[in-house]
């Protein structure tokens, strides 16, 4: 018997949400040592029972994540399906001596199995493909919300500007992303029970809410150091560039760095591209060797 085979509680449909997260919320959460143990039994003997105690105890922190993807327009068990499934990798690849939690690792696998499946389901609309146009389409609704917080309908120019700046993607593209997310947007506040609930109102415990947020610290801390790490890797030029036009809080304009290194504005792009190209490649490389990131 596969750990891919074993019955889980499933969401059959959006209506049927309160139920479903009622039921989740009985499995009961692990202390550091038993998820240790449970998650050594499973990888030296293969217990499947150990790895179904792994899953079920993380099954809030997927709904947790998949709550954040809602906004896409998508059937939301559909979303905790596939974030379902992104956990059960993780347990399987899940490796406990290397002194993380399951949640710190868990949450690149649930993410990314979301991702996923979005970017599937929105090839339908063409939704680009380069690495920027990934970013814009993951990231447009939070920069909204930090720069022009209940902006509905079209952003103001400057606005565009701003966010097309800090993603590094044409102001067409920001305004016509905006303009697919809009009208595929659906009301977070829609009741998800008889009782009138609404699913931002449903708190997952605060143990959980701990983990979370010590996972979320992790990730964040595993990114600094990476960054840190592999940012030697550029010459002193590539550096001040990258840290001046993708780095910094207020990006620094081509023309200013132009006029600074006294080469084109083209070149400075093309130095720009370069570097943040041989970063990504070195973080990521590092990461995998880390076992921080899922390997696909």
């Amino acid at each position: 018997m596969s750990l891919s085979s074993t019955k889980f509680p499933v969401l059959s449909n959006e209506g049927g949400l309160a139920a479903y997260l009622d039921q989740i919320k009985k499995f009961p959460m692990l202390d550091a040592e038993e998820e240790y143990m449970l998650a050594k039994n499973w990888k030296s003997t293969g217990n499947v029972k150990s790895a179904e105690k792994l899953v079920t105890s993380h099954l809030r922190l997927v709904a947790k994540i998949a709550m954040g993807y809602k906004g896409y327009g998508l059937p939301l068990n559909e979303i905790i399906s596939e974030g379902n499934v992104g956990l059960m990798q993780a347990v399987k690849k899940f490796e406990p001596e290397k002194g993380f939690r399951l949640a710190t690792y868990a949450m690149w696998w649930i993410k990314a199995s979301i991702q996923e499946y979005i970017l599937r389901s929105w090839s339908l609309v063409k939704i680009g493909t380069t690495t920027a146009q990934k970013k814009l389409f993951f990231n447009l609704k939070k920069l909204k919300n930090q720069i022009a917080p209940r902006t509905e309908g079209d952003l103001r120019d400057e606005h565009v500007k701003n966010i097309a700046q800090k993603l590094n993607v044409t102001e067409d593209e920001v305004v016509s992303m905006n303009r697919r997310l809009s009208g595929r947007e659906q009301s977070l506040n829609a009741p998800i029970g008889e009782d009138g609930d609404e699913w931002q109102d449903w708190l997952i415990d605060n143990e959980m809410d701990q983990e979370l947020k010590f996972a979320q610290q992790e990730e964040m801390k595993q990114r600094k150091d990476l960054l840190q790490d592999s940012i030697k890797i550029l010459n002193d030029r590539e550096r001040q560039i990258l840290y001046a036009r993708r780095l910094n809080e207020e990006p620094e304009t081509l023309e200013d760095l132009s006029k600074k290194f006294k080469i084109s504005r083209e070149r400075i792009r093309q130095i720009e591209n370069k570097a943040f190209e041989k970063l990504q490649k070195h973080m990521l490389n590092s990461a995998k060797s880390k076992n921080l990131l899922p390997a696909h």
